[in-house]
Order: structure tokens, then C-alpha cells, then sequence
């Protein structure tokens, strides 16, 4: 009788209790996500003064609780409620945000500004295609956030493509498509366009971001937004700061707003540019002129030798009797199979010279790699005038950077070793600016995971073996020519302190002459690209070569720009040249002591050596670096770019170039000595290379590290050139001496100027971030390398090979031309 009635009574209240076990299980949860949230607030002390966002907390479970959740009961179907959505915690720049404070926010933008965006927002609600279009051409976060894409932009190309002045009426439903090609106005006809109201502009906002929940990083983000051109940047910073909605667990900071669509560089008045132009135009003037009077001294010559043939057929006493001539002149020139003793013999008798080819005229030229100069042969009747219009001559160029053959100066091994290590410095430089500009940044963690990868990673001992070559080819050289006279006959009847300071300059003059035009060249070219990209393209340039360079270009001119900070530094790559130079200055006066007082010479090498190990480990040492986990530039201000810290391996190449020039090249050795110097050598290399695999240097041994590493680089290398030098070099030498590398070697200099430019338009210029991938980075670094030696091999005919045949021309020591 009571059990039914206690039955109904307890009925509310067991509906209560249920109802109070929900809120405080709600409560648990809450207090739960509290107590995640508050230790990620004090992270930040910025997020501490923010709102709480009350969604946000519904995202947040803590572990403990979650399993004894799942302990009890089982998983909470999804709710959207509750799920945690990452283009919702992701969407820093919506433009709904802005349409629903613009009470607000009007009056804190332009006039114009305000009209046009209050036009975009009646688009977006009648769905007109012209503002879903603009919509479309906006970044939003789409995937790879974990993977480190950091570029939200969007399409810079969609958004210029939307509004176009010669607008057709009558076109009206075919699609603009992109400004790459035409054809897609004819391929996409079913997509409705129409013409905007204003002409919509494209801005990148460089966005701060901190999140603490539920991502838990700090990133840098790149969003790209197609609103109205009139839009200031001033403007679009204020409207994505509205866009922003107070959370506790992140904090958004707008860092800078870009305008690529702006165009506010103009190349046409630009003073640099036209200083190119004017240059260029004079360069291509002199090449097609001096071209032209090589091909009118060539048929002369032609002409001259068919009549001295004919003369000779008719006096001959061993015609053929068929009237045919002895030799078909014609065809003998043109594929250089004349007898040489026969064209000179009948150049004398003309009394004529020619720039031609060696093969031709019988007088070998001097391809040296401190000499890339053109071919002028005796007997000599042209005066210097001719002689220096003909250095511009492009034949003659071309054949003196394609010549298969080497000059007696050079070590022909030496060609195939610095072909190599550009390619190795391009690489380098690929993956730099590759990783930068990529939409998977995260990637290069996992590369960098690779045993091989290390190959890339100690990039820089490829810049250690242009040290080496470049003293071994001082030190070589400078003795040689001593050797001929050649240096004693600028300095006759003066004192030793004179001749020793004439000897100097004169070195200094010559190679800053035979660097500077081109340097000077591609400097101009580096500040025009990098003003147009950094006013054009959506990416952040690398460096800030647009504002540099104008300022410090001086810097560069004097070859002194690693003796500042490296963020003043104009073409930043332009620090090897600079430490080249000052290298080449010491050497300089090691070498003109040495030829007299050999022992103090011998002794000041070293010092400056043991100087440059103690200098590198103290900085190395007091810096704390490590170069088993750093960056190989963490330190570039410091230890990469300082002359102090690399002068190991030019002097390394000084002593190897003074071995080999006391020896003529001639060393003996037992075949076990032999064996196990390539042994040790290879050994090193691979140490050097892989040595530093998951390492882990204490700090005293990771200043060894970087104190000895770059001259251990180069004693290896010192051990291969002797060896390829003096017939131990085996398939090495073979490899490294195929005249197929020698056009490769003879335009390194101008590779090394030209390729970051090339790397830096590629990555620039595209409309989306790059992806990273083992086949693509392959095939760009391929593509890469072949345009920057394109590049390359024009600026070298244009700018380096005649300036270095001019200097020959004019040289003091030039031996007077006989008819």
C-alpha cells in the first residue's frame, strides 16, 4: 500500500537529483578546463588581462578526467558543441568578424576605404560573384598547420584578375580566368563574371600568433586578403585587429601589413636601373662591334691564305693535275686543322694579327683561373685600340671559356674540385631559401633526421675549399711568374722597401680591377631585383638588400663589409669576396717577404694561422656554440663571416701552392705512404662531412670542433691536389681534370654572384608558398643550377673576360708587338 504512493512521491525527486548530478558533473568539467587553462595563462602575461573566451573552455577536457570518464562509461557521442574544430581556433582574419562590428569600426578607417568595404559587404549578401571571387582570392587556413604551413595567402593572381578596365558587356558570363594565359577566358565559359565597383587590392598580414590551447605554439603567419585597393595598410591592420575575439589561450599581434598589389617600386625611376641600362647597352655595343672586326679579320685572313694556296698550287711541282688545290683553306680555318707553323709563317708575311683561336695561330693562351683572358697572338701589327675593341670580341671569349685545354699555370684538377664545390654552394643556398618559402617548413626537422642530409647541412667547407684554391693559386702563380722575371721587370733599379711596396699595389690593382666590374655589375642587379620583389612579391624578402645597398654599397666596393654587422651587410653572400680579398692582401705581402727572407715569411704564416685556430675557440668557447645542434649560421655575425675566423684554409693553400711550385710537381713517394695519406684524407673528409651524427660535444670540444674543422677540411683537400699534381691522383684526378668541367671552373666566379638571385626570383616570384619533396627540390636544384650558369656564362663574356684581356693589353710587362 505505501510502496506505490512512496513511489510517486519520490518521483521529482529523483528527477532533481538527477538534474543536480548533471550541473555538478558540468561544474567538475568546467572546473577541470579551468584548471588546464590557468597554468598556459601565465605563460603569456599579455593573455592574463584578455577576456575568457566561454567556448574555448568547452573545448577542454583534462586527461584525468577524461579517463575516469572512460572508466565509468562510455565516450560522449560527438557533439559540436564540444568538438574542437581547427579552422575555428585557426581563423585569425575573418571578415564576418569585421560585418558584424563595423558601427564600430568605420570611423577609425578612410572615407574611401569605409564606401568600398561597405560595397565588398553588400556583395557577400546578394552573392555576387565578383565579391565571393574576392573571397575566394582571401587565405584561409586550409591544412598543414602541424606540418608548418605558415602561409595562408590566398592568390594574389585571382584577386588583380577580378576587376580588368576593358571590361566587355558583352563577355559578361565568360570567366576572366588568371593573367597568365588567355585561354582559360575561353576554356571556363560557365563561370558568371561581372565587374566590381572598385578595384580590389591585395594585402599580406604578418600575424603573431600565441596559442596555448588547444595547439600549444608560437608561430608566424602569413594571411592573405583581397579587399578594396583604397584600403590603406594602416587600414587593413585596423580591421584585423577587429577581427580579433578576446581568448584566453591565445594572444594575436599583427606584426606588419604588406601591399604587393600596390605597386609602389617603379623601375623607370629608379637611378640604378638606369646606370644598368646605360652599362649593358654600352657592354652589347663594344661585344657586337669587337665581334664584327674579328669575323672581317677572319675572312681577311681566309682570303689571304686561299690566294698565298693558289700561288702556291700554280709554282708546285706536286700538283694532284686535277686542278684541285692542295688544301681546302676554307674548311681547314674554320675547323682550326691548319698547320700552325704554315698561318704563322703567312701571318708574318702579311704583317697582320688576328684574334683567333690558338689552335689557329700556334700561341697557346693563358686560361689560368687568375687569367681569363682572350687570345691575342703574334706577330702583332693592330694597335691598342683594336686590340682592345677585340677583347670584347665574343668569339674569342666564348673560345677562351670553352677552351679544352690548359695553360701551363694551371692545375688542371683544380677545375673539377671548384666546379664541384659550386654546385655544393648552390645547393646549400637552395634549401635555404626552399625551407623558408615552403608551406611544410616542418619537413626539414624530419630531413634533417637523415644521415645524408649532413651533407647539406656542413654546406659551408664548401666555401673552405675556394679558400684553399684561391691561396694555392696566389702562393702558385705569384712564384711562378717571379720565376720568369715578369714581377722583377715592373720594379728594376728600385730599392728592396719599393719594389716590395710596388709589388703589393700593383697585385692589389690588378685583382681589384679584374673583380669589380662584374661584382659591381650584379650588385646594381641584386638592389633592382630585390627593390621589385620586395615591393611586388607576397613572401618577406630574405635580406634587406632594397634598403642596404643603397646605403652600404661603398662597403662592398672596398671589400670591407664583413668588418660591420651583418644586418647592414648588401648582398650577404658577397662576404666570401670580401674575406677573399683581404686574404689575397695578406698574402700578398707573405709572398713579397718570402722571395727575399723565406724563413720570416714561413713564420708570420703561422702565426697567423695558430692566431685564426685561438681567435675561432675563444669566441666559439665564450658564445657557447655548438656545432653538433646549431644552425651552421646561428653564428654568422660572429664566426661564419669573419676573416679572423677563416683564414685557415687560404693559408693552408698558400703552403700547398709553395710545395708544388719548389718541386716542379715532382714528388716521389713509397705506394704505402701513398695509400694511406688517401686513406687518412678520405677518412677526414667523411668525418668532417658525418662526424657530427646525434653527437654530442661537450663545450670545450665543440670550440675544437669549430676552431679546427675548416683547416682540417683543408689539409684533406691539400692532400688530393698534391696527389692529382704529382701522378698519384688515379680516377680522382681523371675526374676532377675532364675538360668538360673546365667551362664550368672558368665561370665559377660569376656563378657564385648571380645564383642567389636566381634562387631568391624562383622563390619569390610564384603566388603560393612552396612544397617541399625529395623529387621536386631535386628537379628545382637542378633547374637552379643550370640558369645561374646561363646567367653566368653572359656575365662573364660581358663583364669579366674583356676586362682581364684589357688588363693584359695594358699590362707594363707586355712585350712590345713585332710585325
Amino acid at each position: 500500500m505505501y510502496a506505490p504512493l512512496l513511489r510517486e512521491v519520490n518521483k521529482p525527486y529523483i528527477g532533481c537529483f538527477v538534474v543536480l548530478l548533471l550541473i555538478l558533473a558540468r561544474l567538475s568539467e568546467h572546473d577541470a578546463a579551468i584548471r588546464n587553462v590557468e597554468p598556459l595563462k601565465n605563460l603569456n602575461t599579455t593573455s592574463a588581462t584578455m577576456i575568457t573566451n566561454q567556448s574555448s573552455q568547452n573545448y577542454q577536457v583534462s586527461g584525468q578526467h577524461y579517463g575516469e570518464m572512460n572508466t565509468s562509461k562510455a565516450v560522449k557521442p560527438w557533439s559540436p558543441r564540444n568538438a574542437v574544430r581547427l579552422k575555428n581556433v585557426l581563423n585569425i582574419f575573418d571578415i564576418t568578424h569585421v560585418a558584424e562590428q563595423w558601427s564600430s569600426v568605420q570611423q577609425a578607417i578612410n572615407t574611401n576605404c569605409s564606401k568600398d568595404m561597405e560595397q565588398y559587404f553588400s556583395g557577400l549578401n546578394a552573392a555576387n560573384i565578383w565579391a565571393m571571387k574576392m573571397d575566394d582570392a582571401s587565405g584561409h587556413y586550409t591544412s598543414g598547420f602541424f606540418y608548418g604551413n605558415n602561409y595562408w595567402l590566398g592568390s594574389l593572381a585571382l584577386c588583380e584578375s577580378i576587376y580588368h578596365e576593358d571590361y566587355d558587356e558583352e563577355r559578361k558570363t565568360t570567366n576572366s580566368g588568371l593573367p597568365f594565359a588567355k585561354a582559360h577566358t575561353q576554356i571556363f565559359t560557365g563561370v558568371y563574371n561581372e565587374k566590381p565597383p572598385f578595384i580590389p587590392g591585395f594585402f599580406v598580414i604578418k600575424f603573431f600568433l600565441n596559442e596555448t590551447f588547444p595547439t600549444y605554439m608560437t608561430r608566424t603567419i602569413y594571411v592573405g586578403v583581397c579587399l578594396p585597393s583604397n584600403c590603406s595598410a594602416k587600414d587593413v591592420d585596423t580591421l584585423a585587429e577587429v577581427t580579433q575575439q578576446p581568448s584566453a589561450t591565445r594572444v594575436v599581434k599583427i606584426l606588419d601589413v604588406r601591399t604587393p598589389s600596390k605597386r609602389k617600386f617603379n623601375l623607370y625611376d629608379d637611378r640604378t636601373f638606369w646606370v644598368l641600362v646605360v652599362s649593358t647597352s654600352l657592354v652589347f655595343i663594344l661585344i657586337f662591334a669587337g665581334t664584327l672586326y674579328e669575323i672581317y679579320l677572319t675572312r681577311r685572313l681566309k682570303a689571304a691564305l686561299l690566294r698565298q694556296d693558289k700561288e702556291m698550287m700554280n709554282s708546285s711541282e706536286t700538283s694532284s693535275g686535277i686542278g684541285c688545290a692542295s688544301s681546302d683553306y676554307s674548311d681547314s680555318v674554320a675547323h682550326g686543322s691548319l698547320k700552325k707553323e704554315a698561318i704563322t709563317q703567312s701571318l708574318k708575311e702579311m704583317n697582320m694579327v688576328l684574334n683567333m683561336p690558338h689552335e689557329i695561330s700556334g700561341v697557346p693562351a693563358s686560361t689560368s683561373d687568375e687569367h681569363l683572358e682572350g687570345h691575342l697572338h703574334e706577330p702583332e701589327k693592330l694597335g691598342v685600340y683594336s686590340e682592345l675593341l677585340l677583347s670584347f670580341s665574343a668569339i674569342t671569349n666564348f673560345n677562351a671559356i670553352c677552351d679544352r685545354n690548359v695553360g701551363a699555370d694551371t692545375i688542371p684538377s683544380i677545375h673539377g674540385l671548384r666546379a664541384f664545390s659550386m654546385a655544393w654552394v648552390i645547393l646549400g643556398h637552395t634549401c635555404i631559401v626552399v625551407f623558408k618559402y615552403s608551406d611544410n617548413m616542418e619537413m626539414r626537422k624530419e630531413v634533417e633526421k637523415n644521415f645524408f642530409f649532413q651533407a647539406i647541412t656542413n654546406g659551408p667547407f664548401s666555401v673552405d675549399t675556394f679558400f684553399f684554391i684561391s691561396g694555392l693559386l696566389v702562393s702558385y702563380l705569384y712564384f711562378r711568374t717571379n720565376a720568369k722575371g715578369k714581377l722583377n721587370k715592373l720594379t728594376k733599379g728600385s730599392s728592396e722597401l719599393t719594389a716590395g711596396i710596388a709589388h703589393f699595389f700593383g697585385l692589389v690593382a690588378y685583382r681589384f680591377m679584374r673583380l669589380t666590374a662584374p661584382y659591381m655589375f650584379v650588385l646594381g642587379v641584386v638592389q633592382v631585383t630585390m627593390k621589385y620583389l620586395a615591393a611586388y612579391s607576397i613572401f618577406d624578402p630574405p635580406t634587406l638588400d632594397h634598403e642596404t645597398c643603397p646605403q652600404y654599397w661603398w662597403r662592398n666596393l672596398l671589400y670591407i663589409n664583413t668588418l660591420f654587422p651583418v644586418d647592414q651587410m648588401c648582398m650577404l653572400w658577397s662576404w666570401y669576396l670580401a674575406n677573399d680579398t683581404q686574404f689575397y692582401m695578406i698574402g700578398a705581402i707573405i709572398l713579397i717577404i718570402g722571395v727575399r727572407h723565406f724563413k720570416i715569411s714561413a713564420f708570420t704564416t703561422l702565426f697567423f694561422l695558430v692566431s685564426s685556430w685561438i681567435t675561432t675557440a675563444i669566441i666559439a668557447f665564450t658564445n657557447n656554440h655548438r656545432p653538433d645542434t646549431d644552425d651552421p649560421l646561428a653564428l654568422f655575425d660572429k664566426i661564419y663571416d669573419k676573416p679572423w675566423t677563416r683564414l685557415g684554409p687560404y693559408l693552408i693553400g698558400m703552403t700547398v701552392g709553395w710545395i708544388l711550385f719548389r718541386t716542379n710537381c715532382k714528388i716521389r713517394l713509397p705506394r704505402l705512404a701513398v695509400v694511406t695519406l688517401w686513406i687518412l684524407s678520405m677518412l677526414n673528409l667523411f668525418v668532417l662531412i658525418f662526424g657530427l651524427y646525434r653527437a654530442d660535444l661537450s663545450q670545450f670540444m665543440a670550440a675544437a670542433y669549430s676552431s679546427l674543422s675548416h683547416s682540417a677540411w683543408a689539409l684533406s683537400l691539400a692532400w688530393i691536389i698534391t696527389a692529382c699534381s704529382t701522378g698519384y691522383g688515379g680516377y680522382i684526378n681523371t675526374l676532377l681534370s675532364a675538360p668538360c668541367l673546365y667551362p664550368f671552373s672558368r665561370v665559377t666566379y660569376c656563378a657564385y654572384l648571380v645564383h642567389p638571385i636566381v634562387i631568391r626570383s624562383v622563390a619569390l616570384n610564384t603566388d603560393a608558398p612552396l612544397h617541399l619533396g625529395g623529387d621536386n627540390m631535386v628537379i628545382m636544384f637542378f633547374g637552379l643550377v643550370v640558369a645561374s650558369y646561363l646567367l653566368s656564362f653572359l656575365v662573364s663574356m660581358s663583364f669579366e673576360a674583356p676586362v682581364v684581356t684589357m688588363l693584359k693589353i695594358l699590362s707594363p710587362s707586355r712585350k712590345k708587338r713585332i710585325a
